[in-house]
């Protein structure tokens, strides 16, 4: 009897300490919040096991598009919010659910085409290269997902003077959500697409497309990184969540994200210092 006693004693005992180590680990563990494109591009696979190497902390990703991110983050979802849609990440900081904008790194938006290049567009400006595209009807295919790349299409839609809603037609096509759906629905139909960079390097079939326009600056495509109000959520792990925004705005996280690179080629290029209010 005193020897099944001691063994349901030692059985508690090693429940006991399995779930203190859970405890732990969960307690050393935050939720990043981030858009599409840093988990379909390998940044983040990348990234986080270095971070998690020095620092013990891990990180669960939720990856969605930039409308998605915020809303998440404004129920309290998350801890940290990385993305890529300045105006609306500013937004958020001033409506009092985020701390501290930074900017953490960049890349930049380029058109994809097909090498035939049908609209004739090669080289042009971005502005100059929609016009042509809409005037001959060629095939563009939209992410249509309220994403931050499809913000970024819209926006360049207007600034080349051209009214979507009323311009659209069959030429203008919408894929599922998602960067990677995007390039492929453009590579099945031979059409074009804006894409950031770091997606186009990661996409692997390729077909027959490629860069058309790339360069101009209002491609810029700037990503930048908050912890989310602790204020205002009493759930969100600042020691930890901070622990990982001046890690990834350190010397040591810029040199890691400098250093991600798909077939010799850097996606993102680090630039913390620039604060982004």
């Amino acid at each position: 009897m005193a020897v099944r006693r001691l063994f349901v004693a030692l059985a508690l005992l090693c429940g006991l300490a399995a779930g203190i180590a859970a405890s732990s680990a969960q307690d050393r563990a935050i939720v990043l919040a981030s858009t599409t494109s840093t988990q379909e591009s390998g940044l983040l696979d990348y990234l986080l096991p270095i971070f998690r190497n020095k620092t013990g902390i891990d990180v669960t990703v939720i990856a969605r598009r930039a409308d998605e991110v915020l809303d998440g983050a404004r129920r309290g979802e998350a801890d940290v919010v990385l993305m890529h849609a300045r105006p609306q990440e500013e937004k958020f900081v001033a409506d009092g659910f985020g701390v501290n904008r930074l900017d953490v790194m960049y890349n930049d938006y380029v058109l994809i085409g097909p090498k035939n290049d049908p609209a004739g567009v090669k080289g042009k400006d971005i502005a100059t290269a929609l016009k042509a595209i809409e005037a001959r009807g060629a095939p563009f295919v939209t992410r249509g997902d309220r994403s931050a790349t499809h913000a970024a299409e819209l926006s360049l839609w207007i600034v080349a003077g051209i009214d979507m809603p009323a311009a659209k037609g069959a030429w203008y096509r919408e894929a599922a959500p998602g960067m990677a759906a995007a390039l492929e629905a453009a590579r099945k139909a031979n059409a074009y697409v804006l894409s950031d960079r770091g997606s186009w390097i990661a996409f692997r079939e390729r077909g027959d497309l490629d860069i058309v326009v790339e360069g101009d600056k209002r491609l810029l495509n700037q990503y930048g990184v908050m912890l989310v109000n602790p204020e205002k959520f009493a759930n969100v792990k600042k020691e930890l969540g901070q622990t990982f925004v001046d890690w990834l705005t350190s010397p040591e996280g810029q040199m890691a994200i400098a250093g991600y690179k798909v077939d010799g080629q850097q996606l993102f290029f680090p630039n913390a210092g620039k604060s982004g209010g």
